[in-house]
């Protein structure tokens, strides 16, 4: 599937399902908002008709007086109205009037006088005090045509003389919850269409700068001499100009030459070395002059089979943009296996390792094969530098949100002049035990390594002496 599509239609989805439970939820909503609505306006319309009724319940007439012909002649009238498209031609509301007691005494339609309605919620309540409602079938056992009661009190001072309950079929506000989910769906189906369009625009704009940057990429993969993209203020233009500096770099070559002059110049000496050792072991010499010269030529292979395995190494972990391995690693058992991989060299150097962990849990998400290696490198080169007998510190915290692992040896420090180079590759110093310079590329690997998982490394000297290399990684 192509990438323009995958793009449009997963715009296309997210905005769809949204907008699709968004309507559904509005749609929802409706009925029962407009049933609280209509209880709103019962409430206020049955305390201003139970008002108008009082005087004729106290005066013993609220079946003849002059509240009940004016309901009449309310019910008698022709409305004329038209609400949202649906005409209105007579007043939907019952009446109906209980004494104290519960008692039916007045009905508007005649049909429940004398009823006992003094276990109805509405009356019961509001007899009560309280504020008193209830919603019930039209018809008994008809769960779908229901009549909404609400009830006010009549009151004769502060005593409870009968209660109104005015009554409205839920049936009369149903064309209008049915036309506002119309509306709703309606309206919901152009967003989504709207959503589509801009999706739509969306992923041609977008596939049209990926497009110009892919064609530009194969032309310079096939070596042909292409101008560079046009200018863009976004991401595609962030990688269309890095594209154009690799391109270059290409095509000078510069990468390539300053790697193969740093090689052949750290080379040259243990070259010249062996060389020497070999034209004079051609000669007759003493024991103790030939053991010399033969260690001399195992020494100087060490090296550059040292160098080359490193360089190796380090050719490898530059060349991966990303980590090609992600996986949760626990920062203790990193430190311990690395650890497990130096015992010997602390050994035969007469080191002791001191492992001290902050957080048993604490965990990193890597490559641990990578991790591992570049802890290792970093006990290899405080090893190097330590005095007989030392102690080595391996150790590790966390600092806001990194995880810091760090090794401190007793050694000479780092010199002031070489602060800034010891992470350039093939920089060596001399160690304090032999003279020696190692390879220069151990600590461009933890570099390297730091760099991938999205963090830092740095050495520094400790006050009083020693040095302290710091791998400052993201916690997960």
């Amino acid at each position: 599937m192509r990438l323009g599509l995958r793009l449009f239609l997963g715009f296309f989805l997210i905005v769809g399902l949204a907008a699709f439970f968004v309507m559904r939820v509005f749609v929802n909503e409706v009925k029962p908002g407009v049933r609280q609505a209509m209880e709103s306006t019962l409430v206020d319309a049955a305390n201003v008709l139970a008002v108008m009724a009082t005087e004729d319940m106290k005066a013993g007439r609220i079946a003849s007086g002059k509240f009940v012909r004016d309901l009449e002649v309310a019910r008698q009238r022709d409305l004329r109205a038209t609400i949202w498209q649906f005409p209105k031609r007579h007043v939907d509301y019952r009446i109906t009037v209980t004494d104290e007691k519960g008692i039916v005494v007045y009905d508007s339609e005649g049909r429940d006088l004398g009823r006992d309605n003094s276990r109805w919620n509405d009356v019961y309540r509001t007899l009560h005090g309280q504020y008193g409602a209830r919603s019930s079938p039209l018809v008994p056992g008809d769960r779908e045509n229901t009549v909404m009661h609400v009830a006010a009190p009549l009151r004769d001072g502060n005593r409870i003389i009968g209660v109104l309950t005015l009554s409205q079929p839920n049936a009369s506000i149903d064309p209008f919850i049915t036309a506002s989910q119309r509306s709703i769906m309606r309206q919901g189906a152009w967003l989504i269409g709207l959503s589509a369009l801009i999706g739509l625009l969306m992923t041609w704009w977008l596939m049209r700068g990926i497009n110009r940057l892919n064609r530009y990429a194969q032309a310079v993969s096939a070596g042909e001499r292409v101008p560079p993209l046009p200018s863009r203020r976004d991401e595609i233009g962030d990688l269309g100009r890095a594209v154009e500096t690799m391109r270059r770099k290409l095509e000078g070559k510069a990468y390539v030459e300053q790697y193969v002059q740093s090689l052949t110049h750290e080379m040259k000496s243990p070259l010249a070395a062996i060389r020497g050792a070999a034209e004079l072991l051609q000669e007759s010499l003493p024991e103790e002059d030939r053991k010399r010269f033969a260690h001399n030529i195992q020494t100087q292979e060490q090296r550059l089979t040292e160098t080359i395995d490193k360089l190796l190494a380090l050719a490898e972990v530059e060349q991966h943009g990303w980590l090609q391995k992600l996986e949760p690693v626990n920062v203790a058992s990193l430190l311990t296996e690395s650890g497990e991989d130096v015992s010997a060299k602390l050994a035969a150097s007469g080191l002791v390792l001191s492992v001290d962990v902050h957080d048993q849990q604490a965990t990193i998400q890597g490559d641990p094969y990578l991790l591992r290696q570049a802890v290792s490198n970093l006990l290899d080169n405080a090893i190097a530098f330590s005095p007989a007998g030392g102690t080595i510190s391996l150790s590790s915290s966390t600092v806001d949100r990194y995880i810091e692992i760090r090794v401190a040896d007793e050694g000479p420090g780092v010199p002031d002049y070489a602060r800034d180079r010891v992470f350039e590759r093939f920089y060596s110093l001399a160690r304090p035990s032999t003279g020696l310079r190692s390879s220069g590329l151990g600590l461009p690997f933890v570099r390297e390594v730091a760099r991938l998982h999205g963090g830092e490394a740095e050495l520094t000297s400790l006050e009083g002496g020693g040095a302290l290399a710091t791998l400052r990684l993201p916690k997960v």
